[in-house]
């Protein structure tokens, strides 16, 4: 149940505060970690601000539905909510700097096939992915721990369907439930590319997805809304609840793509300032992934003997002393 959910205890926030504080200090960390040396002026035209992150993560949101929208076979919509709060929750606390949304954006939508249960192999997968698909299996794999790691392993999504289920099937005096679909798919795509899912729940978004569809098809919803769906026993809720209602239809309205020139700008700008040790094509991060199939093929006598060295020399350099090495790490 979502109100004894992970998702609500710490994923769900009051208001934008909660997150632009989250986000101001992932940008800011990025920035003194790899900008230490340089002056504020500096800093600024080398680095993307927190609100320059925000526009680009809002670009490739859209990305994100295109590519789940077009994936074959066709993907559950289940999937598609669930990988948009993954690649949400993930940017809280990371920068797109530090991770590139392009390569997080795969991976989210990979993970979220497996935690709701469609079932795809990875090549399966990168077939709809253009270019290097062996590279992209790749990319996907290695992030997919990160990933989780980031979530807190959180995995389980809470999404508006099943309430919307639930509610068009408990409204027995409409005539045609069908015909609210479209204007409930309508709202609930657009949701996607906005924050609703961090600040309401899955039950508030489902709702205002379908008053929003009797809206468009002139259907008055009143009384099942304040009769069978909240009862005479909790009417005190219902100022809150068109409070919510009526706040995520604002968000929705309001949420338009970035301007095209704008992103080019800022899409040029990542590429000089992202870190290159997680940047597949860059050198250091090749060498790292060699390294790490170095460590794997080693026997495990050899990798102990080289922790060893390893663990005794930093000892050495902090402490000044020298630890005898034991005759299996000579």
């Amino acid at each position: 149940m979502f109100p004894l959910s992970s998702q609500k205890k710490y994923w769900t926030f009051v208001d934008e505060t909660d997150l632009n504080r989250l986000r101001n200090e992932a940008n800011m960390n990025f920035i003194l970690k790899h900008g230490m040396n340089m002056t504020a002026e500096q800093r600024a035209c080398t680095f993307l601000s927190a609100a320059e992150e925000q526009i680009l993560l809002r670009q490739y949101e859209y990305h994100l539905k295109e590519f789940c929208r077009r994936f074959n076979p066709s993907m559950p919509r289940l999937v598609i909510g669930t990988a948009f709060q993954y690649f949400k929750r993930f940017y809280l606390r990371n920068s797109v700097m530090d991770y590139h949304p392009k390569e997080i954006l795969a991976t989210c939508v990979y993970l979220a096939c497996k935690v709701e249960e469609f079932n795809i192999s990875i090549q399966q997968f990168v077939a709809n992915i253009k270019g290097d698909r062996e590279k992209a299996a790749d990319i996907i794999l290695n992030n997919e721990l990160l990933l989780m790691q980031q979530l807190n392993f959180h995995l389980t999504v809470h999404n508006p369907f099943r309430p919307i289920n639930g509610y068009v099937r408990t409204r027995g005096t409409l005539k045609d439930p069908d015909r609210l679909i479209p204007g409930i798919d309508e709202l609930i795509d657009r949701s996607f590319q906005t924050d609703a899912c961090l600040f309401y729940a899955p039950s508030q978004i489902a709702l205002a997805a379908i008053l929003h569809s009797a809206s468009k098809i002139q259907e008055n919803l009143d009384c099942y809304v304040t009769e069978t769906l909240i009862g005479k026993s909790a009417k005190e809720k219902l100022p809150n609840l068109i409070e919510a209602v009526r706040k995520i239809r604002s968000m929705i309205k309001l949420s338009d793509s970035p301007p095209r020139d704008l992103i080019r700008q800022l899409e040029k700008k990542l590429d000089k300032c992202r870190n290159q040790e997680n940047n597949p094509d860059s050198q250091i991060y090749k060498q790292r992934m060699q390294e790490m199939l170095d460590e794997e093929d080693e026997p495990s006598n050899q990798t102990y003997a080289r922790v060893s060295r390893e663990q005794a020399y930093e000892e050495e350099r902090l402490l000044g002393v020298s630890k005898v090495l034991s005759p299996s790490a000579s």
